[in-house]
């Protein structure tokens, strides 16, 4: 591949076909293609500077080029025709230009796709409110904002004003009416735009990201008006989002903004990719905070640190879960491996013990490897579920396994009094032929009594198990599979 022939269409065109995420151009290195969350260089000659200048000149225009030379960076959206989208960064660096590229697919993920918990989806449906979506560089946070933008465009009778930069994920109208706003281009600035916007009749308001105190205050304002607003931060867990976003006001507002935070934030989804065991790519660990009137009086009093045990004491009841939690139901489904759980999480230490007393007691009660749980794999609450199901269904086990010895009992002990009354002489052959087929015939109904148990039992276990919608009572012990079925 000779790299001073191709344009910069040809390098896109090749990330996608090699799915990679991201398209590195830096002067004296080869192209770099971010595949799987690792670099690896193409198998070309290194670029010089001036080949990344052409390569980069030919999709800037006058305006982006005066605004990169007065600020050494821009970022700008780039599309390519039946290809996909891309957003860009062109910056400054030793004196040359490089650039990174994002690919933003046209058809981007639904939520279900992403296989994120189902509770997710139901922020989709919120009136007013913050909703943040948290996580480090390259975690899906743009990718789960758009679906939950496209969510709200097919699903409801409303006006979405999104305000990015750059614009990334195309949102079409549908029910609701789309309005996709990009900083430098249909905006001077993020606080500008969303001043403006609250005169521009939304209901929902999609913010890219807050990236100031001016900004995050005017969206903390419009969601106390009666808007629904999402936006991202680029933190890593829950605790965290609401320790920045009050540290970013001067400590004499720090009361205020607890106060205005408790009352606005309704949820706080922190993503995280992790790699698959499997070598198949990436799978997002999702922690997940909500609104509930505990959580908001930890927020209000500062009590950040007792934030995570709530979250972890509410995965049935509100479907909250931690990290650890999420980290927790991959590795149980099978998704990742234990090592890479442990170097994923923020607290490994409390990480492991969870991990060993899920992989102790598989150990030790002899489970078989089966097919993978149903989506989501992350989702905590689904293994707390399977646990109460595993428990019903072995207590229906041990009252029919005392059915079925009550039954043999009984079996046997008719047969041993039809035994008796045959081998006693009787002068009348005629009463002892009518007194077998008396007892002949009790045993014939207590059969049938007994085996229709049996069906009510075997229909308890599948009605049981059914609700669930994962696991599916086994007939046959060969026939048992799953993490919870032995």
């Amino acid at each position: 591949m000779n790299v001073n022939e191709l344009s910069l269409d040809d390098l896109l065109k090749f990330m996608v076909d090699q799915k990679a995420s991201d398209l590195h151009i830096k002067p004296m290195r080869p192209p770099l293609v971010r595949i799987n969350g690792q670099l690896m260089p193409l198998k070309t000659e290194a670029l010089s500077p001036e080949v990344a200048e052409r390569l980069l000149n030919g999709i800037i225009n006058d305006q982006q080029r005066e605004r990169l030379d007065r600020e050494l960076s821009i970022d700008f959206g780039y599309s390519v025709g039946g290809l996909s989208r891309f957003r860009a960064s062109v910056f400054q660096q030793r004196g040359t230009r490089c650039a990174v590229f994002r690919r933003v697919p046209f058809d981007f993920p639904t939520l279900d796709d992403w296989g994120l918990p189902p509770v997710i989806t139901e922020f989709a449906s919120l009136n007013q409110g913050l909703v943040l979506i948290t996580g480090p560089t390259g975690s899906g946070k743009s990718s789960t904002l758009a679906s939950l933008g496209r969510t709200i465009a097919t699903t409801r009778r409303c006006h979405i004003v999104t305000i990015e930069d750059p614009i990334e994920f195309l949102l079409s109208d549908d029910k609701a009416s789309v309005t996709q706003r990009e900083v430098g281009c249909d905006t001077p600035s993020f606080g500008m735009a969303l001043r403006n916007v609250l005169r521009q009749d939304p209901d929902v308001i999609i913010v890219g990201e807050m990236r100031d105190a001016d900004t995050m205050q005017t969206v903390m304002t419009a969601a106390e008006t009666g808007h629904l607003v999402f936006s991202t931060l680029h933190t890593n867990s829950a605790a965290q989002s609401i320790d920045r976003l009050i540290d970013s006001f001067p400590e004499g507002n720090h009361r205020q903004i607890r106060q205005q935070l408790a009352h606005v934030l309704q949820a706080v989804v922190s993503l995280r990719l992790v790699p698959r065991s499997d070598g198949e790519g990436l799978v997002a660990a999702v922690e997940i905070l909500r609104h509930t009137p505990r959580t908001a009086k930890l927020i209000e009093q500062g009590n950040l640190e007792t934030l995570d045990e709530e979250i972890e004491k509410s995965v049935s009841y509100h479907k909250m879960q931690s990290m650890n939690q999420s980290l927790v139901a991959l590795v149980v489904n099978g998704v990742i491996d234990h090592d890479t759980a442990l170097a994923t999480s923020t607290k490994p230490g409390d990480l492991d013990l969870i991990l060993r007393r899920f992989l102790y007691a598989a150990e030790h009660e002899n489970y078989e490897e089966g097919d993978e749980m149903a989506e989501p794999v992350s989702d905590f609450s689904k293994v707390l579920e399977l646990q109460e199901i595993k428990k019903a269904y072995e207590e229906i086990q041990e009252r029919h396994s005392m059915e079925l010895a009550e039954r043999d009992a009984e079996i046997s002990r008719l047969k041993e009094q039809l035994s008796r009354e045959i081998d006693v002489p009787q002068s009348d052959g005629g009463e002892l032929a009518e007194e077998n087929q008396r007892l002949g015939k009790q045993l014939g109904l207590m059969k049938q009594e007994y085996g229709a148990k049996i069906d009510r039992l075997n229909a308890r276990v599948r009605e049981l198990s059914g609700a669930s919608g994962n696991v599916t009572a086994p007939a046959e012990p060969a026939d048992r599979k799953g993490f919870f079925r032995r």
